[in-house]
C-alpha cells in the first residue's frame, strides 16, 4: 500500500509541493511546465484508515484464534487431570460422606476405637474383597449380591479404608437418570463440560444431550485416565456403584444405562484398564447382566454363622462391662439371626432380648401390611391385589413347611430354601417372587434360592401358620378368588327376591392373623 499511494509524500494541507528541476545538459532552460496537482487529502485519508483497520482487524482474528486454541488445550489438560487426582490416594466428598468418622479427621490414635465400635463382627468375605480393592485380582468385574443389610457396604468401606482410597472412585445408583449422572461426575470429578467459558472465543462447545450421552462422555474421559495411570500404577483403577437395583426395571432409559455400564465393565475388564464393582440387593439385576456376561464374577454375601455371632456379640458386650449368658446369645440368634443390620441395633441396646422382640414385630407387621389376605368376604376390587397376597401367604406356608422337614432331619440351622423355579410352580405365578424379593419379603440368592430375606421375617412366617384357624381362611381366601375368577369368565342368569328397605348385611369378622 505504501509503495502504490503517495502516503509518504503528501505536503502540508494548503501548502504546494516541492519540485526539484535539473538543468538539462546543454546549458539551455527546458520549457517551464505547470507542476502536477496534488493528491486530493480525503483519498489519502479514506486509504490510509481501510488499512489501519485491516491491520488491526486481522492481528485481532490472529490473537482471538491463538486465545481460544490454548484455552482448548489447556481446558482438555485439567479435565484429564481433575479426573486423575479424583483417583489418586485420598477420599472424595462422597467417600467421606460414607466412611463417617474414619475419614473426617479424626486423630490416629481413636481409629482403632471407632474401628472397635463400628466393625467388630469378623467377616469371612473381607479378603477377598481386600484382594479386589488392593489391585491383587483383576481381569474381572463384580456383581456382590446379598439381602438388605448384610453388610456389602460395610465390606467395600472397609477394604477401600485400608488402601487409602488410592485409585477408587465410589458412588450411590439412583433411578432418575439426571441423578445418576450427577453422582458420577461428582465420583470421578466431572463437569460435563459445564464450566467450558470456549464461546468466548467462538469456539463451541458440547451440544446439549441427554443424560445417557453425558454419563458416555464422562467413561471416555474415564477411559483415557486409565490408560495415562496404567504403566504408573500397575494396577487397574476401581468403580464402586452401589444398590444399582435402584434402576427402574421397566424403565428403557434404566436398562439402556446399565447396558453401557456392563459394556464398559466387560472392556476394562478385559484389559485390566478399570475393575467396576456393582452391589445388588435383588436378583433381577443379575437376569440382566447374565446374557451379557463373560468377565463377570458373582459374589454372595450372606448371613454371619451362629459362632462368629456369639462370640463377637460377647467381647462387645464385654467392652461395655455386660458379661452375657450363652442361653441369651442363643436366644438373640434364634430371633434376628446373623443380619449385621439387626445385630449393631442389638450390640448397642439396654436390653438385647427386648430389641430383638421389637424387631421380630416389625418384620412380621410390614410382612402383614403388604401380604395379608381378606378372606372369603373380599369384594371383587381387590381381586388382583389379593392374588398377590395370597401367593406370598402361599409361600410362606411352603417354606414353614420345608423348615418342618429340615428339622425332622436334625440338619444344621439353615433357613429353608426353595428352587426359584419350584416357587412360581408353588404360587401359580412366574412374575409374583420378583415382586416379593423387591418388597423385602424373600430373597432370591445369586444360585436363584428362594428364602425368607431374613431370620425375623422367618420367625413372623412360622407365628402366622402357626395361629388358630390359618388354614381355614387360607382356603376360604383361596376359594373366593377362585369364585370371583369363575364369575369374571362365565355369565350367570339369577333371580331372586328384591332386598326390603333396611338395606344390606354387615359382614362379621371371623379371623385375623395377630401381632
Amino acid at each position: 500500500g505504501w509503495q502504490i499511494l503517495p502516503l509518504g509524500r503528501l505536503p502540508p494541507n494548503g501548502s504546494t509541493p516541492y519540485l526539484y528541476v535539473r538543468q538539462p545538459p546543454n546549458g539551455h532552460r527546458a520549457p517551464t511546465q505547470p507542476p502536477p496537482p496534488p493528491p486530493h487529502p480525503e483519498r489519502s485519508k479514506f486509504a490510509r484508515s481501510v488499512l489501519e483497520g485491516s491491520t488491526v482487524a486481522l492481528i485481532s482474528l490472529l490473537g482471538l484464534g491463538a486465545g481460544g486454541y490454548a484455552y482448548s488445550k489447556w481446558y482438555k489438560k485439567q479435565v484429564l487431570d481433575k479426573i486423575e487426582n479424583a483417583f489418586s490416594r485420598g477420599y472424595s466428598s462422597q467417600e467421606r460422606v460414607a466412611l463417617g468418622q474414619i475419614a473426617l479427621g479424626t486423630h490416629p490414635d481413636a481409629v482403632q476405637e471407632i474401628l472397635d465400635r463400628e466393625y467388630w463382627v469378623p467377616r469371612a468375605e473381607q479378603p477377598v474383597i481386600d484382594d479386589i480393592l488392593s489391585g491383587k485380582v483383576r481381569g474381572r468385574y463384580y456383581l456382590i449380591m446379598g439381602e438388605r443389610g448384610t453388610g456389602k457396604r460395610s465390606l467395600l468401606l472397609e477394604g477401600m479404608r485400608k488402601v487409602h482410597g488410592d485409585g477408587i472412585a465410589m458412588l450411590e445408583a439412583h433411578n432418575d437418570l439426571e441423578v445418576f449422572r450427577v453422582r458420577l461426575g461428582k465420583a470421578i470429578d466431572f463437569e460435563y463440560h459445564e464450566d467450558y467459558i470456549g464461546s468466548l472465543f467462538s469456539i463451541r462447545g458440547p451440544r446439549d444431550s441427554t443424560p445417557l450421552l453425558d454419563v458416555e462422555r464422562a467413561l471416555n474421559q474415564m477411559e483415557k485416565v486409565a490408560l495415562k495411570m496404567r504403566k504408573a500404577r500397575g494396577k487397574p483403577l476401581l468403580l464402586i456403584i452401589n444398590n444399582i437395583h435402584l434402576f427402574r426395571n421397566e424403565d428403557q432409559g434404566s436398562l439402556a444405562l446399565l447396558e453401557i455400564l456392563q459394556q464398559r465393565a466387560e472392556i476394562w475388564a478385559g484389559n485390566d484398564l478399570v475393575t467396576v464393582v456393582f452391589t445388588s440387593d435383588e436378583h433381577w439385576t443379575l437376569e440382566k447382566l447374565i446374557p451379557h456376561a463373560t468377565n463377570m464374577h458373582v459374589l454372595n454375601i450372606k448371613d454371619i454363622g451362629k459362632d462368629t455371632v456369639t462370640t463377637a456379640l460377647k467381647k462387645y458386650r464385654a467392652r461395655m462391662g455386660e458379661d452375657v449368658s450363652q442361653s441369651i446369645l442363643d436366644e438373640v440368634f434364634a430371633k434376628v439371626g446373623g443380619r449385621l443390620i439387626f445385630l449393631n441395633q442389638v450390640a448397642k441396646s439396654r436390653d438385647m432380648l427386648e430389641t430383638c422382640i421389637h424387631i421380630n414385630r416389625k418384620e412380621k407387621s410390614w410382612f402383614l401390611n403388604q401380604c395379608w389376605i381378606l378372606g372369603e368376604s373380599m369384594d371383587d376390587d381387590v381381586e388382583e391385589q389379593q392374588k398377590f397376597c395370597a401367593a406370598a401367604i402361599v409361600l410362606a406356608r411352603a417354606l414353614v413347611l420345608r423348615e418342618k422337614d429340615a428339622n425332622a432331619l436334625n440338619e444344621e440351622f439353615k433357613l429353608p430354601e426353595i428352587p426359584l423355579h419350584e416357587s412360581r410352580q408353588i404360587i401359580t405365578r412366574a412374575d409374583f417372587v420378583r415382586q416379593f424379593d423387591h418388597i423385602n419379603v424373600v430373597h432370591i440368592d445369586a444360585n436363584g434360592m428362594v428364602r425368607a430375606d431374613s431370620v425375623a421375617m422367618q420367625n413372623a412366617f412360622r407365628e402366622i401358620c402357626a395361629e388358630e384357624g390359618f388354614e381355614e381362611h387360607l382356603k376360604a381366601t383361596l376359594d373366593r378368588l377362585d369364585e370371583l375368577e369363575s364369575l369374571a369368565r362365565t355369565r350367570d342368569v339369577w333371580f331372586r327376591e328384591p332386598p326390603g328397605r333396611s338395606g344390606g348385611e354387615v359382614p362379621e369378622q371371623t379371623y385375623t392373623a395377630k401381632l
